[in-house]
């Protein structure tokens, strides 16, 4: 573990009065709870910051996202549209030729 420090909070009674409930239940003390806490709070945010920064890439993107999405869909349509079509002039796949 992490050399430790000793800091000095303030908190109000009735949230020390469900720390102190919380930390007879867990069978451990307020400074391990309190850095479980805090580890959690830490990292929640920046699960969220990352979901953020995700976002706004998705944002900067989302018109390139679009051209490239457009266009192999089109190419696909028209792979399509030409076996349908040789399907229809050939319906036995075999050349009229």
């Amino acid at each position: 573990m992490d050399n430790l420090k000793r800091v000095m909070i303030s908190l109000p009674e009735s949230l020390l009065d469900e720390v102190d409930w919380l930390v007879q239940q867990e069978n451990g003390n307020r400074s391990q709870l309190i850095r479980k806490a805090m580890r959690l709070y830490l990292a929640d945010l920046r699960r969220r910051e990352l979901r953020e920064e995700m976002k706004q890439g998705y944002r900067e993107m989302a018109d390139f996202n679009l051209l490239v999405t457009h266009e192999h869909c089109c190419r696909d349509e028209l792979t399509i549209l030409e076996k349908y079509e040789q399907g229809l002039v050939e319906p036995d796949g075999n050349s009229s030729a």
